[in-house]
């Protein structure tokens, strides 16, 4: 293999890249990014970076040391536009190819839109440049901010807003964020936070658009307002839609690779096409697609062996994690939770207004045995918890295939 390209400057495709080098590739090393910025970690833009206490250096991902030792050939601020698989060519913007033997799909995905949301003051916050014009406007006085979305970004950015001193409401569709990945009785735990912090939480109503007013010339309306499907206004100099992300996989339609909310892959992150890979939040590995940091780190060791090898020769499952800070609290979650777990305290406590002071850690069982562990603030049990946890995953986990 002469040629590797990796298709996405992202977190999982600089792991890719690493990987390459370190399990013994030594041809040429194609990097394509849609972004001008070299990989960047992408967590700290709804937490640090937004609240002002880390600038653009602190997010790199790597060095100019590291830059030379990689020694890869970059293509940022250029999008992919297609894959032809049998010729084995990347297609991008201004029809320019890249002949390559292999490939690295780490396009990531890419925040879902709200109707109309073409509005002055309307943000979503996925990529650098969104953090950034976020920064700029919460720089202007106080403002009133409503979070559409309850989710992990949609909460950590309250958080930051209410911290930097807006008057902010966060609105959820659901009962309560977070249910799908909690359960009902933890996520409302977990909701509590929101009223901790002076923010106001709106459950049980979707959107029904947007309001805007001015504009003109070559200038945009400005948002005013956020109709809900209840027929309740809620007055807005900034909205947050945070409703979700899709994987970026259009510039792959005709590419006979099977699609389906992601690139579809065995567990060894191998496509059905010879000598393609996928990783990080566009690959469906196994039946799942996981938006979370561990599994763009995790995934590429078994991809680029696969990559390598021209067959699936080493699969991975990893055990879903991620955790998310909050109102000063470090939420963290690891396992695989049903609606049918029940969940049992075992280490501090919960309060009507939400965790008590200190944390708590919960356990999910089913049947007699431990299938998932959250916890507030209990770093060091959470951590032995999640590594039983993964021990025990490996001794029973069955493998996907496509």
């Amino acid at each position: 293999m002469r040629t590797v390209t990796v298709v996405g400057a992202s977190l999982a495709g600089l792991y890719a890249a690493r990987e390459l080098r370190a399990q013994g590739f030594d041809g040429r090393l194609v990097i394509i990014g849609d972004e001008r910025h070299r990989p960047y970690d992408r967590p700290p833009l709804s937490k640090d970076f937004l609240a002002g206490r880390a600038d653009e250096a602190q997010l790199a991902l790597s060095d100019a040391e590291e830059s030379t030792e990689l020694d890869a050939e970059w293509h940022l601020g250029v999008r992919a536009r297609g894959l032809d698989a049998r010729g084995r060519t990347v297609l991008l913007d201004g029809g320019r190819t890249i002949s390559t033997d292999g490939v690295v799909i780490a396009t990531g995905a890419c925040a879902r839109r709200l109707a109309g949301d073409d509005l002055a003051g309307v943000h979503t916050l996925r990529t650098l440049d969104d953090a950034r014009a976020l920064r700029a406007e919460l720089t202007r006085g106080p403002r009133r901010i409503v979070v559409i979305g309850g989710g992990f970004i949609g909460a950590e950015t309250a958080s930051s807003c209410a911290a930097l001193g807006h008057d902010v409401t966060v609105v959820e569709a659901a009962a309560l964020p977070l249910v799908p990945q909690l359960g009902p009785r933890m996520a409302a735990v977990c909701a509590a936070l929101h009223l901790r912090g002076g923010v106001a939480l709106v459950t049980g109503t979707g959107v029904a658009g947007l309001r805007g007013s001015g504009g003109g010339g070559t200038s945009l309306p400005a948002v005013t307002g956020v109709r809900l499907s209840d027929g309740r206004v809620l007055d807005a100099d900034v909205v947050i839609v945070g409703i979700g992300a899709t994987p970026n996989t259009g510039w792959l339609a005709g590419s006979t690779l099977a699609l389906h909310d992601g690139v579809l892959c065995d567990d060894g992150c191998a496509t059905a096409l010879p000598q393609v890979v996928a990783v990080g939040d566009v690959a469906r590995v196994g039946g799942t697609r996981a938006e979370h940091w561990t599994s763009a780190t995790e995934q590429p060791r078994v991809a680029v062996r696969n990559l390598l090898a021209g067959r699936t020769v080493a699969t991975g499952r990893s055990l879903p994690y991620f955790w998310s800070d909050q109102y000063g609290a470090r939420i963290q979650f690891a396992g695989r939770r049903h609606d049918s777990d029940t969940v049992r305290i075992v280490e501090g406590g919960i309060e009507e207004d939400g965790p008590a002071e200190g944390g708590f850690l919960a356990l999910y069982e089913r049947d007699g045995r431990t299938t998932a562990v959250l916890s507030v603030d209990r770093p060091r049990p959470f951590t032995r918890v999640r590594r039983e946890l993964a021990r025990s995953e490996l001794l029973v986990a069955p493998t996907a295939r496509l």
